[in-house]
């Protein structure tokens, strides 16, 4: 058997073969020269760009936190405030209100008084 016309295309498919392992070597190269170019110029982004306005909103963020804790330590003031100020309110109209209703039966006990009296004489003027 001759093998003498194999021969030739086998050449091919084997240099062809070759170029493919090759040419996918250097994708693979390209991938990686590229890969690193993106990393290289994406720290340098982060670096220049991100860096500064990542501290920028951490000062931020700090200032909000410190002004929250105050606002709410000044809520909790209002609050004891208030809830004083009503305390002393009630206390002041049960006071009043107790010293209202000792006076409203002193006035009412006179006027029971008078009319007892008044009572009295025009009863004893009709006996008489």
């Amino acid at each position: 058997m001759d093998v003498t016309p194999l021969t030739v295309p086998l050449w091919i498919m084997a240099v062809v073969s070759v170029l493919q392992a090759l040419l996918l070597i250097g994708i693979g190269v390209a991938g990686y020269v590229a890969y690193s170019r993106v990393m290289t110029l994406m720290n340098e982004l982060e670096a220049r760009q991100i860096a500064p306005i990542r501290e920028k909103v951490d000062s931020i963020l700090s200032d909000v936190k410190g002004i929250t804790a105050r606002v709410s330590e000044q809520t909790e003031r209002v609050d004891h405030a208030i809830a004083g100020t009503i305390e002393r309110v009630d206390d002041t109209a049960a006071r009043v209100r107790a010293g209202m209703y000792e006076k409203v039966n002193q006035v009412a006990g006179v006027v029971r008084g008078v009319r007892a009296v008044i009572m009295a004489l025009l009863h004893t003027e009709s006996h008489a």
